[in-house]
């Protein structure tokens, strides 16, 4: 699994061993602090060493050198911070992740927290660099049992230990309570998303949510006779064609005890658990089908979301909603055709199995009016077309709500996690039209992501709500495979940001 790191926070000083990592501009002139820390007998010898190699500063460019004389460390790992203009905006967090990609075997490695002249490391800086560092640290190799040489798999020797070299130790101490639970959030969910599906299923997915009983996090689980009675239809359509049960976790964090008013209201989210979907008697083409086993990231965002209020423990209430299921196929699967009841009592007409996870949310969304919610954020790989649209970058955030849409926005760039609002106009709804029942589950190509939030929002007409489209940054497909725990940090920012203590 991830690297155990251990990070700490000192007072500017210089390694005795290990890697010093090292910030640079495209100007390749180091600041005052960092030339006084170096001292004059390691810096020509560092500043010949950069030269020569042609490194040139750039953004996140990296060049890793023997240390030069004057130096103790083994090596010397130079990050480049581009010019001026980059140094405005920095994403410490992607400074973070390119400092620890290059530490190669060493397992102490001290950065040198002074930055150019034009980009100052903060306390807040430093914890944003060590968020970075355990998020580019994560690997999810517990299942590998042999190296690409043949031989047994490497142990871990111990954890890399990192220290973070600055002046406001104290400030980065701070901040760092907050970025370490985001990291926790998102690893959480990188190892959900990441389980192959034979070990991960509706019924060991609800197992683990109730391991946050431990932190405080008050939990209930539904099984299908239970969500039978309660009447969430449309749901179990969806898993009636799998050996393995439909679950629906209920998680709650009660942070806000005590107050009163609008604000003790929770606020809910609601993440699409579908385990594997392999479409259904509506198959999806072979190539990449092993990528369903990440349909359930938005139910994973919301465990890891769950995590870090546990540890932060912030004065709000919030409700999370898991729907959990697979879609598979096999002769009790639900069938083009077919019409479901939902937990609302609206009719739905399955035109297209493959359109799942809108069935699996519309109930949950129903369920979630019980607790007269402030407002309702559900997030879900929902649509390709997403993908199309917006790619890898921003998720697609819809909202007929203009203060919450507004409040996800800013959260997004808050946490570098971005979002991007797409329209609702009413007139996305007309392809959805059915003769046979109030609504079908599909309609065409043609806006894909919008008609599918216009079905959803029929659902939620009783509070505030909006939905975020993760299927494009949920995770990567290629060489780099895996789950980006997406949109823990962007969830996690909206939250705090209403709590009752602000």
């Amino acid at each position: 699994m991830s690297h155990e790191i251990k990070i700490s926070f000192s007072s500017p000083q210089l390694p005795k061993s290990g890697s010093l990592v090292l910030f640079i501009g495209s100007d390749l002139q180091f600041s005052a602090e960092q030339k006084k820390l170096l001292g004059t007998a390691a810096l020509p010898g560092l500043v010949r060493a950069i030269k020569a190699d042609g490194f040139k500063g750039k953004l996140r460019s990296t060049l890793v050198i023997p240390a030069p004389q004057g130096i103790d460390a083994d090596r010397v790992v130079v990050i480049g911070l581009g010019d001026e203009k980059d140094q405005k905006d920095l994403d410490a967090v992607r400074l973070g992740g390119a400092a620890i990609g290059k530490i190669g075997s060493s397992k102490s490695v001290t950065i040198l927290g002074f930055g150019s002249d034009h980009w100052t490391v903060t306390g807040e800086t430093a914890a944003d660099l060590a968020l970075g560092i355990r998020l580019g640290a994560y690997k999810f190799d517990k299942y590998k049992t042999k190296k690409k040489d043949g031989g047994k798999a490497e142990k871990n020797d111990g954890p890399v230990t990192v220290t973070i070299a600055l002046d406001d130790v104290a400030g980065a101490r701070k901040a760092a309570k907050e970025a370490d639970a985001i990291a926790d959030g998102v690893i959480l969910a990188r190892n959900l998303v990441n389980e192959p599906p034979n070990v991960l299923d509706p019924v060991e997915f609800a197992r683990r949510a109730e391991e946050l009983k431990k932190l405080g996090v008050e939990i209930t689980t539904y099984d299908e006779k239970q969500l039978a009675r309660i009447g969430m239809r449309a749901l179990l359509a969806v898993g009636q064609g799998s050996r393995k049960e439909s679950r629906v976790v209920v998680m709650k964090w009660n942070g806000a005890k005590g107050v009163k008013g609008a604000k003790a209201a929770p606020l809910a989210i609601i993440g699409k658990g579908v385990c594997f979907d392999s479409g259904g008697i509506s198959i999806k083409p072979a190539p990449e089908m092993d990528e369903m086993k990440f349909d359930m990231s938005g139910a994973a965002s919301v465990l890891g979301v769950f995590r870090a209020l546990a540890l932060l423990k912030p004065a709000i209430n919030v409700v999370g909603l898991i729907p959990a299921c697979e879609n598979l196929l096999n002769g009790s699967a639900v069938k083009p055709g077919d019409v479901v009841t939902s937990m609302s009592g609206q009719t739905i007409e399955i035109l297209n199995t493959d359109a799942e996870g809108r069935l699996v949310l519309c109930d949950a969304l129903t369920y979630a009016e019980r607790f007269k919610p402030r407002a309702v954020v559900d997030i879900a790989t929902l649509t390709g077309a997403c993908v199309i649209a917006l790619g890898a970058v921003r998720s697609g955030m819809f909202s007929p709500n203009d203060e919450l849409a507004a409040a996800l926005l800013a959260a997004g760039e808050a946490s570098q996690d971005l979002c991007w609002r797409m329209p609702l106009d009413d007139e996305y709804a007309e392809s959805l039209k059915t003769n046979f029942a109030d609504v079908a589950n599909v309609a065409g190509r043609p806006g894909g992501a919008i008609t599918a939030a216009k079905f959803l929002q029929r659902f939620a007409d009783k509070f505030p709500w909006a939905h975020l489209d993760i299927a494009g940054t949920a995770w990567k497909g290629g060489a780099a495979k895996g789950a980006t725990g997406r949109p823990v940090a962007l969830l996690l920012a909206y939250l705090l940001s209403t709590s009752a203590a602000k």
